[in-house]
């Protein structure tokens, strides 16, 4: 009898406290005291009702489920010592709970009167006076399950085994019966394989939690109805998901933030479980959900880093990179058709390097070489090497999948001003960059800049280098720019050009004065450079020679860009002062490129002037820059392109009339002449220093005297020769900013002349100094010419095949890496040693 009852009492108690927390409890409590206070006792029940249900409110609000257990505990035995004796009041309460609370069904059956009344279903319980009860089980208040919710990968998981190594490294909490929480933050770029990185770990690590792994993906939770704060809401419905997986009904789900993450923790506590939480935006929506369970862990993927996760909360922070081009190409040869890969390996290291190693890039390209009849992958890295195709061509329409879809949410959670930068970075030439570009790009001062780009990195949108520069991915800066051309006004890219082209040119100039003041220069840009502060003359300030080499790819780009732009005269002047860099580093083609930009804005700059000073400036330009292009046109062989330069070049500095500008063209057309009209030289050489000389330009005079030597010593007269070069060394050094390296190379040929006449003692003393001081002066493209003769003499006087192969050697790769022709030479030369055919 006492069972049956208190079966009974249960489901009434079960029912009216759920009734406590409805709109309906004021009208009900006054009845269910009204019905016991027919007990004739002296006790308050609705004053006791008012109590519990205030108390289990907050035992609910907290999420203590002691407490609301000890509420309903409290109710239950004043219902068992009230009903024990009086059925009749069992069934009145029946009845009521069955009015009030519809859904909480008491169908009760009298075998006294034979009725049967339908309500909700007590079941089974025989109260005393033969009334039977069909009484429900109670909801569920959570029994112990086991979930078992991270999604299985439905594809071969190839590649990454250091990252799991690492992650293996960070979640060990598991495996040594620490009391700990492991916490663990993957951060990267949408599309690089977070979230297929953190399934395979899971799956790895399944027998280090026992009582099963949860998972939540944020970006399907993540709030679109703005009713309340993103963080707060997707939190809620974050931890439902959780409480769901542990066996929380939802009708016993607390209806708070606070509640549910207290319940989450009580339903932890003796659990060892891992929790893997999908694309988290903020630190917020991860520290609710850390389970108290000693030995559990919780893997959070992100393009976001979280930085503030690791200040304050100890987590271990792995970013993970875009996939090299061994890891790139595996995953192509998994999911291409067989023999796709092998058969055309640089194709696909290639197509890896297009994709940017993003797997979804890569992906939707084995995709497309699956589906499309007849495509072949060279002609699908033919399609995406060009940019303005690329992310078309990474997508599938049909599917829905593209990379530009996969970088989406990165972009749309970025504040406003971000969303800004990000967008002009897109419209960059280049994807490597400082702060300072970042700002003349935006319009802002560098604090501000660095402030939007910390934004960015913690997005994964760009990455900060070791030298504080700032990388943006060539897939994402194709988004951005999309993003630009979708959103931004059509003359947004043309002012962003001419900002950060005045940028570099100001930087570039100083650069170019810092490494040689006293140099002929036809753009007057006195007023300009007044106004900014030298960050090369500062103390620690950059090398400006390392800084030139450092941004040499950005400067050509946005020569480049500036061009089609026809921002013609900072073309010209960005590539007069660009050439400081190449006239001590022979990247060639470089050089050759940014001095056919620059001669070519320089006659669409005379040809628009306004003014006679301004035509005479552009005319001064074009003799200068097309003078200079001979350089690189003959080191590059191409001799017919450089006479012409220097034909133009002559005619354009005799119009601009300009004395020391047509002295350093005639030196240019002696230098050609040089190669193949040794006695012609010589004159346009003693031309060219007589109007030095009249200009009174002494290091003018230097530098002439130093090719009429050259000039003297090929045509046989080496005495005269070394006269000639012994007053250019002197003048060099002596000069008021003495030219240790031009000196150096006079040197050299002062050298080359002792050979001549015979001292080859004379001449290798020369020649060895000389190629030290070039080394040390970072000159090394004219240390390879003395290096060859050292060799040569080596060769003459018998010093050993190991020696001469030592100095060939060493001038191979000098050549080698500016491409210059003479290369080949030396390699034959090295064959012949090797006793090669």
């Amino acid at each position: 009898m006492d069972a049956e009852l208190t079966a009974f009492v249960t489901t009434a108690v079960s029912a009216l406290t759920g009734l406590m927390v409805t709109e309906s409890w004021e009208q009900a409590k006054g009845r269910i005291a009204r019905l016991l206070r027919r007990r004739g006792t002296d006790e308050d029940p609705q004053g006791e009702l008012q109590s519990a249900s205030d108390e289990l409110a907050r035992a609910r609000a907290d999420g203590d489920e002691r407490a609301a257990e000890r509420v309903g505990e409290r109710l239950r035995e004043r219902l068992l010592r009230d009903l024990r004796d009086d059925p009749e009041t069992a069934r009145e309460l029946a009845r009521l709970i069955t009015e009030l609370s519809p859904d909480t069904a008491v169908t009760y059956v009298s075998s006294v009167s034979g009725g049967v009344y339908h309500g909700p279903a007590l079941q089974g319980a025989h109260i005393n006076g033969n009334i039977t009860f069909e009484v429900p089980a109670p909801p569920s208040t959570g029994a112990r399950v086991r979930p078992d919710q991270v999604p299985a990968l439905t594809y071969t998981f190839i590649n990454r085994d250091s990252d799991l190594a690492r992650l293996r490294a960070v979640f060990t909490a598991g495996r040594t019966g620490s009391r700990t929480v492991s916490l663990g933050v993957v951060a990267g770029v949408s599309g690089v394989g977070k979230s297929a990185t953190a399934h395979r770990f899971a799956d790895l690590v399944r027998e280090l939690y026992p009582d099963g792994q949860l998972y939540v993906d944020f970006a399907a939770l993540r709030d679109e109805s703005g009713s309340a704060p993103a963080a707060v809401s997707d939190v809620s419905e974050a931890l439902a998901t959780c409480l769901i997986g542990l066996g929380v009904g939802k009708d016993a789900m607390p209806q708070t933030v606070e509640a549910r993450s207290n319940l989450f923790r009580s339903r932890t506590t003796d659990l060892r479980i891992l929790l893997v939480l999908d694309d988290v935006t903020e630190p917020a929506h991860v520290r609710a959900l850390i389970p108290k369970g000693p030995g559990s862990g919780v893997l959070v993927t992100t393009h976001a880093k979280l930085g503030e996760l690791a200040v304050r909360d100890g987590a271990q922070l792995i970013g993970l990179k875009p996939l090299d081009a061994q890891g790139g190409s595996a995953l192509l040869d998994d999911l291409c058709p067989p023999g796709t890969v092998d058969a055309d390996r640089a194709g696909a290291e290639r197509l890896v390097e297009l994709s940017g190693g993003l797997p979804v890039a890569l992906r939707i390209a084995a995709a497309r070489l699956l589906t499309e009849d007849g495509l072949t992958l060279a002609e699908l890295v033919e399609e995406l090497s060009d940019e303005t195709d690329r992310l078309a061509g990474l997508s599938l329409p049909a599917e829905e999948l593209s990379v530009s879809a996969a970088l989406g949410p990165s972009y749309r959670l970025l504040p406003p001003d971000a969303a800004r930068l990000y967008r002009l970075l897109g419209r960059l030439p280049t994807g490597l960059f400082d702060a300072g570009v970042a700002a003349a790009a935006a319009e802002v001062d560098v604090r501000e800049a660095r402030r939007l780009l910390g934004v960015l990195a913690g997005a994964s949108l760009v990455e900060r280098q070791a030298d504080k520069r700032y990388a943006m991915h060539d897939l994402i800066r194709l988004h951005a720019r999309e993003c630009a051309t979708a959103e931004g006004p059509a003359t947004e890219e043309a002012a962003l050009v001419g900002r950060v082209a005045a940028h570099y040119l100001v930087l570039a100039a100083l650069a170019d004065r810092a490494i040689k003041r006293n140099r002929l220069r036809i753009a007057d840009l006195s007023a300009l450079l007044a106004e900014v502060t030298d960050p090369f003359a500062a103390v620690g300030g950059p090398s400006p020679l390392a800084w030139l080499d450092t941004e040499r790819a950005a400067i050509l780009g946005i020569l480049r860009a500036a061009s089609r732009r026809e921002l013609h005269t900072v073309v010209w002047q960005l590539a007069e002062a660009f050439t400081a860099l190449f006239l001590n580093h022979r990247y060639l083609d470089a050089w050759r490129e940014s001095l056919e930009l620059g001669v070519a804005a320089a006659v669409a700059a005379a040809r628009s002037a306004g003014t006679a000073g301004e035509i005479a400036e552009a005319t001064a330009a074009e003799a200068r820059l097309r003078s200079l292009l001979s350089r690189p046109l003959l080191d590059l062989g191409r001799r017919e392109e450089a006479r012409t330069a220097l034909e133009s070049a002559v005619v354009a500095a005799e119009t601009a009339g300009n004395l020391q500008l047509t002295a350093s063209v005639l030196e240019f057309q002696g230098r050609y002449l040089d190669r193949y009209d040794p006695e012609r030289a010589v004159g346009v050489y003693e031309r060219s220093l007589a109007l030095n000389e009249q200009a009174g330009q002494t290091r003018g005079v230097a530098i002439v005297a130093f090719f009429l030597g050259c000039a003297l010593d090929a045509r046989g007269d080496h005495i005269e020769a070394l006269a000639a070069l012994r007053r250019a060394h002197d003048a060099l050094l002596a000069d008021a900013e003495p030219d240790v390296r031009m000196a150096a190379r006079a040197l050299a040929a002062i050298g080359a002349v002792h050979d001549r006449l015979g001292d080859t003692t004379a001449a290798d003393r020369e020649l060895r100094e000389a190629v030290a001081i070039l080394r040390e002066r970072d000159a090394t493209h004219y240390a390879a010419e003395p290096l060859v003769r050292r060799a040569d003499i080596a060769q003459r006087t018998g010093a050993g095949e190991d020696v001469v192969r030592g100095f060939l050697t060493e001038a191979l790769e000098i050549y080698d890496g500016e491409g210059n022709p003479a290369a080949e030479e030396l390699r034959r030369r090295l064959a012949e040693l090797d006793g090669d055919d």
